[in-house]
């Protein structure tokens, strides 16, 4: 995909059939797994660059990207043109979806939903997994909810399969509510303790093999 020239039509084409076959756009031309998280953010699944100016028409202002940029992907070369054309923000913030999060991206997260200009759009490939811890950081930090509340944005009304190897997101909060509340932590703080542990925790958590036959083997999850 490097070599692709997207102010040419053969480059063009190249980066839309790349698009349509190998990110599997071709099932998001008529679902986007859209669901509003607050009236100034929407999570959704990748979108399509006609699906973000049909944002922008609505009046977003940010396209929050976290499957990370700056490689030449076809998603990533297509959304940041049409983020340009379109004169929206691109912000691109990298969360795994089969990782507890480190501190890092935690204490990111806040620093990000503190400075991104509303309305905006969130999304990862699927609109489920990272979206959805996203979605439940923000409805917490932003929105004040209780933590217990805030993760319904991780589950299955949103596509979200717990007992995959995507419900280490899941994990790390039931982690939380075993060891750092108890002690009077935030979850912001806990992620700051020198026990929070991300890779240890991910050790610790085991998938079924029908869930993640579902998520790895039927639905692909990046």
């Amino acid at each position: 995909m490097a070599a692709i020239d997207l102010s040419t039509p053969l480059g063009r084409f190249k980066a839309y059939l790349d698009l349509i076959w190998k990110d599997h756009a071709w099932l998001r031309l008529g679902f986007q797994n859209a669901h509003w998280v607050s009236p100034d953010l929407i999570r959704t699944n990748q979108p399509w660059p006609f699906q973000i100016a049909w944002w922008k028409r609505r009046g977003v202002k940010s396209v929050i990207n976290l499957r990370g940029g700056g490689y030449p992907t076809s998603f990533y070369l297509l959304e940041k043109d049409a983020c340009e054309r379109l004169d929206l923000d691109l912000v691109n913030f990298a969360v795994a979806s089969r990782e507890a999060p480190t501190k890092e991206q935690v204490l990111g997260a806040r620093t990000l939903f503190d400075t991104v200009q509303y309305p905006a759009i969130m999304h990862c490939k699927s609109g489920a997994d990272r979206a959805g811890i996203m979605s439940v950081l923000y409805a917490h930090y932003k929105l004040g909810l209780p933590l217990r509340e805030a993760l319904k944005e991780l589950g299955f009304r949103t596509l979200h399969v717990k007992h995959g190897q995507v419900g280490v997101l899941g994990y790390t909060f039931e982690r939380y509510f075993a060891e750092g509340e108890p002690k009077g932590f935030s979850f912001f703080d806990w992620v700051q303790q020198p026990e929070y542990d991300p890779k240890q925790i991910r050790a610790d958590f085991k998938a079924s093999g029908l869930g993640s036959l579902v998520t790895e083997r039927l639905l692909r999850r990046e």
